[in-house]
């Protein structure tokens, strides 16, 4: 007995050490541009093993804040609208999909399903940006964020599908039967009876979509390359690079990166205890 219970403690705490060490891994390189944040830029270049400033300044959050390319106040607020609307977004698209996948009856479903879930393991990568803003340029959308809006709302979440669809199946079949006989249609019972009860999975897949649409690159560069008013805050981030004289100016990056931080980190901690519960339960085989 008194040897089991070695080996459990033993075999926990490999465990806790492993999981100690990816978790030191993953959360370094926050941990390290949090620490540029408050450096100076010659520290930067010059001692970039110090994660840590010897002598921390606030200096570059003002300097980044008061930049001249770098208008706070208008990335934030396009960041915002534009973050928000592409997780409404997202969660329409990938709920009604979702939903008609599980609950629907037409032909052919079963193979359409398995059609959209083989794209899960295609990534193209890049190659499909140039056709599809050759689309939006034909119906002339190929400029700001709306635009790029159009194209998310066409698009298709696979991933999101696939957890709302398996989520939906797990659901009793007769609360669909007991809104048919009080008068509800296919749509009505969607957003009456099931969205309600995909709270915790929406919490998910928002926090998810919220993370990407944040932090989203380069399409929100390709598409406010003409019209630089409508950048967001991680595109504007890059233009402090050679916002100064001589060296790329990676203190004032680090600052506004930590500032960027905030808004996900915020969303992850509301969300949190819906998070990992309806990843779990979306993730049940159907």
């Amino acid at each position: 007995m008194q040897n089991r219970k070695t080996k459990n403690i033993l075999s926990d705490l490999i465990i806790y050490v492993i999981l100690l060490i990816f978790t030191v891994f993953a959360l370094f390189p926050v941990i390290y541009v949090l620490g540029g944040a408050f450096k100076t830029n010659s520290e930067i270049l010059t001692k970039p093993e110090l994660i840590f400033s010897t002598k921390p300044t606030f200096n570059n959050f003002i300097k980044a804040w008061n930049a001249d390319n770098f208008n706070v106040e208008r990335m934030i607020l396009n960041s915002i609208w534009y973050t928000f609307a592409s997780v409404a977004i997202s969660l329409l698209t990938s709920s009604l999909a979702g939903y008609t996948f599980a609950r629907g009856k037409f032909k052919l479903k079963k193979t359409l399903f398995a059609v959209f879930t083989s794209l899960m393991f295609i990534n193209v990568g890049s190659i499909t940006i140039y056709p599809q803003f050759e689309v939006l340029n034909a119906f002339h959308l190929n400029k700001g964020l709306a635009a790029l809006l159009v194209m998310q709302f066409f698009g298709i979440g696979i991933a999101n599908i696939y957890l709302v669809r398996n989520y939906v199946k797990t659901l009793s079949e007769a609360i669909d039967e007991s809104a048919r006989i009080d008068g509800c249609g296919f749509i009505g019972i969607f957003f009456k009876i099931i969205a309600p009860l995909l709270k915790p999975l929406f919490a998910t897949l928002g926090i998810l979509a919220f993370q990407a649409s944040w932090n989203d690159y380069l399409m929100p560069t390709i598409f406010t390359l003409t019209v630089p008013k409508q950048r967001t805050l991680i595109v504007g981030i890059m233009a402090l690079k050679s916002s100064g004289e001589g060296a790329t100016n990676w203190n004032l990056m680090f600052a506004a990166s930590s500032l960027a931080l905030l808004p996900v980190l915020a969303a992850y901690t509301f969300a949190n205890r819906y998070f990992v519960t309806g990843l779990a339960n979306g993730a049940v085989k159907g």
